[in-house]
């Protein structure tokens, strides 16, 4: 790692050009949605199984996916109904709308989840945050444990980046929410080289979103800056091309 509080100057440089609306002024992919009220069981689920198959894909055509299905078929983010729901009918929804794009393993993504949704938290996502607490420590240490039931939400990046967007787009308060670490996908990683966490040949390596995560972590132990809270801004960052200069 670079010099620490050479790093630490240029993200707070960074932090303020974001607030300043100057790393793009994009929004994030989630902000497509169908604005349900963020404090209802329907808003969680809907911010929790399109999450599930963000990978390796465009984030954003994912979630224009998710809101026309859900404006035409709401049915399919209410995990009673998918348990009741034939497969093929399930399925040709998903891939009719472009949600699932992997026709035979992607449904079964969906469906296990809305199983898990029904049989452990008597069909609300919610009680999954409130039987732990509402510590993401809790959750994340319960879904590591309980991995297939929620495929591809248990990975570490796709776990932290689910809880950042609760956070953000529903009514959930965490107690410990800086044990949300960073979720590095390409664009955290790059912005990360480019800032001198990490080196562009570390990025190389199998172990490289730990990694990342780590430092990040350790650099802003003490500053007052969760390390979720950096995640957006480098992420526009890193998407415009790192136009603005630090």
């Amino acid at each position: 790692m670079d010099n620490e509080n050479d790093v630490l100057e240029r993200l707070e440089k960074l932090l303020t050009a974001y607030k300043n609306g100057l790393l793009g002024g994009e929004k994030m992919p989630e902000h497509e949605n169908p604005n349900l009220p963020i404090s209802s069981q329907e808003n969680y689920m809907y911010f929790t199984l399109p999450m599930s198959l963000n990978y390796q894909r465009n984030s954003y055509a994912l979630w224009e996916c998710a809101n026309k299905m859900y404006r035409d078929c709401p049915q399919v983010f209410c995990s009673k109904s998918v348990c009741k729901m034939g497969t093929e009918e399930l399925k040709n929804i998903l891939v009719s709308y472009k949600v699932a794009l992997q026709p035979n393993k992607q449904p079964v993504i969906w469906r296990t989840l809305c199983g898990t949704v029904e049989q452990d938290f008597d069909g609300d996502i919610r009680n999954l945050f409130s039987k732990m607490n509402f510590k993401v420590a809790e959750i994340k240490s319960h879904i590591q444990n309980n991995k297939k039931k929620f495929p591809y939400l248990g990975g570490n990046k796709i776990c932290n980046y689910w809880l950042y967007v609760i956070e953000q787009y529903t009514d959930m308060k965490f107690s410990d929410r800086e044990n949300i670490t960073i979720a590095p996908d390409t664009h955290i990683i790059q912005a990360s080289v480019r800032l001198g966490i990490i080196t562009s040949e570390e990025t190389e390596k199998s172990n490289v979103q730990t990694i990342t995560a780590e430092r990040w972590k350790r650099l802003l132990n003490g500053t007052g800056i969760a390390p979720i809270d950096i995640h957006t801004p480098l992420w526009l960052w890193s998407r415009n091309k790192f136009e603005f200069i630090v």
